[in-house]
């Protein structure tokens, strides 16, 4: 379970959430709100008042490595360090059946990061949070470069996730996707975290 206390930075905030192990919760909100400096409060990439705790322990008690770890950040446009795909993954990923997953070649292993489309990264990078450790996935519109086909692809893996007893924080601007993934919607407005009604109402 991971477990938000008081959590603010900047104009946001102070949240306080709690999102069980199984569980997928949107957050949506107009550009600048603030949704991208939530998640990374969460992921504890940027200076915060607060606590975040997952299972109890708290992010303060950890090193930054060992929380990142488990509860992982994938922004909307990732980070590339190496030349390769591959490079990017660990040695035993078997990369030729995990890549066709997400509707990818596989040959894209050995490809150049900068021959990858937009939407091949996206889902590259989603793949590279996929690991065993990773028990929560801070999601920065994941699937915003998509297609039909390939959204639906990432949404069934996201799916098989959840049913793992993985945990999933979602930022979307699409509102059908919020509703096919999340057991709960929260939108963001004036730096303040609002639940939504059924009906998409706060």
């Amino acid at each position: 379970m991971l477990e938000l206390r008081a959590l603010h930075r900047l104009h946001i905030g102070p949240v306080d959430l709690r999102v069980e192990a199984g569980e997928c919760v949107s957050v949506m909100g107009a550009s600048g709100a603030g949704k991208s400096v939530l998640l990374r409060m969460v992921a504890d990439l940027d200076p915060r008042a607060g606590e975040a705790l997952l299972d109890g322990q708290p992010c303060s008690a950890m090193p930054a490595p060992a929380w990142r770890r488990q509860v992982t950040y994938v922004p909307a446009e990732s980070g590339w360090w190496a030349e390769t795909v591959a490079e990017h993954f660990a040695p035993d990923a078997d990369l030729p059946a995990l890549l066709p997953t997400l509707g990818l070649d596989a040959a894209l292993a050995q490809a150049p990061v900068v021959r990858c489309s937009t939407g091949e990264r996206q889902r590259l990078a989603l793949l590279r949070a996929l690991r065993p450790h990773t028990r929560v996935l801070l999601l920065d519109e994941p699937t915003s470069g998509l297609d039909p086909a390939a959204r639906a692809r990432v949404e069934q893996m996201l799916r098989q996730r959840l049913d793992a007893g993985g945990t999933i924080l979602l930022v979307t601007h699409d509102i059908e996707q919020a509703r096919r993934l999340a057991r709960r919607r929260f939108v963001i407005e004036r730096g303040q975290l609002q639940e939504q009604t059924a009906e998409g109402h706060p």
